[in-house]
């Protein structure tokens, strides 16, 4: 900074930490440095708030690993306009080799921001003045995230006086800033820091003490009783700080349902909407409801319906790339598109519709059973360790009932456009799933929620005095001066909690898979969160099912759900993993405020619609081996180890690996052994497959607060 000052003639004391804000008269623009150091977290507040991102590089050292992190996490973020500088130029010997350093910082630096066109030297005061001026005079592109809504970089912060030893002391703080982006509104709440959300109690202004207060805009505005210029005030429509809906609501919905019918037993699997063998006729798919009866004004703010705007400019979450429309190709287990694939990628030779004269079938004896099905399995494994092509298979003990241990999963005749029903799955949601928000219209709400923020406010420019309500005074302990930071008021509804949906990009170069529900630290935005995300497959498909992801492979793209607060628009993501090497549990709570320094960015994402009703299918598949084949008909074991389970999956559709499918036909002896037919001879080396789905439901992410008071 005092570098850039000398290139100007400028004389201003530069303070050792804090914001620096020097008066350029030259230009007639005040220019405000925020200087931080190579910290991730304070770089990335610092970084988020700039107009100009200043990059500073060393000529005779090489750029670490806390420094392409630090670069990488700036890129992925977003971030406005860019200058990169080198000091120290001056110092690479001999003088003929200083163009070449110069060359080759500007290829690193275009790695990760492509528009770079130079590599300014903070050695040459002409460069200096040429970079101040670029500063006073180019107009930032901005950030698009973050131009949708109103934000400021706190200046000061001024706490109450009293006793703040006490951690449940709460109070008002008043923070000091100039309004950006779009008009601060007093009804919004504001996300401040990691510290959290809050209310506003009121907005005053603040005019730097050089500047005349007009005596017009006192008239028109209105002076308070110790003399500050008010200039907003919460309404009536001043959001809550309620994350979840009412009890109230989730009553009301139960109640529509009526009095509950007496349960049927049930003889057979669920296939789509349908119990077979069972007695029960009445699954028929329900009308979706707009509201329940009897919902008020207050409740009905948690359920978004139609907000169709044809005239709409906001266009729907895209994908540049085109990786989140590419669906993965279907296979035999996906079901009726699977098998049509596999047929024609190899027809196998079929044979005519013959059957062979009963023969008499022997069970054999336990111990022969099993000796036989350990061998069988041995064999099975080593395949499955050369061969990934069936990642959701598993093995039921002899001695476990497949019809109780798989009694959650259903069957579906295709993955992609069989019906789903809900009704299945109501004991087994969470306990606060009703009383999430629901989004009817996710265009037309984005919509409108975004031109609710264009019009009114206090307008950018105006420096302000924002008295936040409810603030607990244990946080001015982790409040540090050198570390900037941000206040960005909320969309409307940013608060309330929902099931939320990021594509999710793992590095290509990360060292291991991810698995579902692994503890993660997302940023999105201007807030942080411990999530546990569960991987699914991209994509849209009729019916609004898509197959749940065990892992996430490096270089692969998945969709990461879970729940928190809900997020307008499409807004850049980055993912971390805390890289430590302990395993106490206590020790990994303890790190949830530990230094942001043992963080890993392991991958990227964009914050996509969220929607409560998107079905994530974790699927299971039994695998049994032809025993003997007779053209068409087939006899299989190792599938199921009774004969009830043989009756009870008997609706399923079976499939082979080769695109073949059937049906089981009847159950042989006590031990799972069964009949079934196929449309076509299959091989003896193929094996026999059923799939089964049923529904698992997000975790809630909480808030991650790096150097907040664990009492906070």
């Amino acid at each position: 900074v005092r570098q850039l000052n000398k290139g100007l003639d400028l004389e201003e004391d530069i303070p050792t930490e804090g914001l620096v804000r020097v008066r350029v008269d030259r230009f007639k623009q005040n220019i405000e440095y925020v200087p931080v150091e190579r910290d991730l977290i304070p770089a990335l507040d610092a970084c988020q708030v700039a107009d100009f991102v200043v990059l500073m590089l060393s000529p005779v050292q090489q750029v670490d690993e806390q420094g392409e992190l630090l670069l990488r996490c700036i890129e992925g973020q977003g971030v406005s306009n860019v200058i990169t500088v080198a000091q120290g130029l001056d110092s690479v010997d001999p003088p003929k080799k200083r163009p070449q350093v110069t060359s080759s910082l500007k290829s690193f630096i275009t790695h990760f921001f492509p528009s770079q066109e130079k590599v300014f030297s903070l050695d040459s005061l002409q460069e200096c003045s040429n970079i101040v001026r670029s500063l006073c005079t180019t107009t930032p592109k901005g950030v698009r995230w973050r131009e949708d809504r109103s934000w400021m970089l706190v200046e000061d912060v001024q706490w109450p006086t009293g006793n703040d030893e006490n951690i449940n002391q709460i109070g008002e703080v008043v923070v000091t800033g100039v309004v950006r982006g779009k008009g601060l509104k007093a009804d919004r709440l504001l996300q401040v820091g990691d510290w959290g959300e809050f209310q506003i109690e009121k907005i005053t202004a603040a005019p730097l003490p050089n500047h005349k207060k007009s005596r017009v805009a006192e008239v028109e505005i209105g002076v308070g009783l110790w003399g500050e210029i008010l200039l907003a005030q919460p309404t009536e429509d001043q959001d809550d700080l309620a994350d979840l809906a009412p009890e109230e609501v989730v009553m009301a919905d139960a109640d529509d349902l009526g009095i509950s019918e007496a349960a049927v037993e049930k003889k057979g699997v669920l296939l789509d909407d349908h119990h077979y063998f069972s007695d029960d006729e009445t699954h028929l798919p329900e009308a979706p409801k707009r509201l329940p009866k009897g919902t008020s004004s207050y409740q009905a703010a948690w359920f978004l319906g139609d907000m169709s705007d044809s005239g709409s400019d906001v266009d729907e979450i895209e994908d540049p790339d085109g990786d989140l429309s590419m669906d993965p190709p279907a296979k035999p287990q996906d079901g009726l598109e699977g098998l049509d694939n596999a047929r024609q990628q190899q027809l196998t030779e079929g044979a005519p519709s013959e059957y062979p004269q009963s023969e008499m079938f022997l069970d054999r004896s336990p111990d022969e059973e099993e000796e036989q099905l350990a061998a069988y399995r041995s064999r099975r494994k080593n395949e499955a360790e050369e061969d990934l092509e069936f990642p959701d298979e598993i093995e039921l003990h002899p001695n476990v009932l497949a019809r109780e241990r798989l009694a959650r999963y259903r069957g579906l005749k295709s993955l992609r456009t069989s019906h789903w029903e809900m009704d299945e799955d109501r004991s087994h949601e969470p306990e606060d799933w009703r009383r999430l928000l629901q989004i009817a219209d996710y265009k037309g709400a984005k919509s409108q929620v975004v031109r609710e923020a264009l019009v009114g406010g206090v307008q950018p420019g105006t420096r302000v005095d924002v008295h936040l309500r409810n603030v607990p005074l244990s946080l001015r302990k982790s409040y540090d001066t050198s570390h900037p930071l941000a206040l960005y008021s909320l969309l409307r509804h940013e608060h309330k909690q929902t099931a939320v949906n990021f594509s999710f990009t793992l590095n290509s170069d990360h060292s291991s898979p991810i698995r579902s529900k692994q503890e993660l630290i997302m940023q999105c935005g201007p807030r942080r969160f411990v999530i546990t995300p569960l991987f699914s497959q991209l994509g849209n498909t009729p019916n609004n099912v898509h197959k749940f992801d065990r892992y996430l492979r490096p270089g692969r793209t998945a969709m990461a759900t879970f729940t928190a607060p809900l997020t307008w628009g499409s807004v850049p993501t980055l993912f971390f993993k805390r890289s430590t090497s302990s395993t106490d549990q206590e020790d990994m709570i303890s790190q949830e405020h530990a230094p942001t320094s043992g963080l890993e960015l392991i991958g990227t994402g964009t914050s996509q619609a969220p929607d409560a009703n998107r079905v994530i299918a974790k699927r299971v598949i039994l695998t049994g081996h032809p025993y003997k084949i007779h053209k068409k008909l087939v006899t299989v074991r190792y599938m199921f180890f009774n004969s009830e389970d043989v009756n009870w999956f008997k609706a399923l559709q079976l499939w082979t690996k080769r695109g073949r499918s059937g049906y089981i036909k009847e159950s042989l002896g006590t031990h799972g052994y069964f009949k079934a037919t196929f449309d076509g001879k299959i091989d003896p080396q193929d094996s026999v497959g059923v799939s089964l789905y049923k529904r698992v439901f997000p975790r809630r992410a909480r808030v991650w607060r790096p150097k907040v008071l664990d009492g906070v």
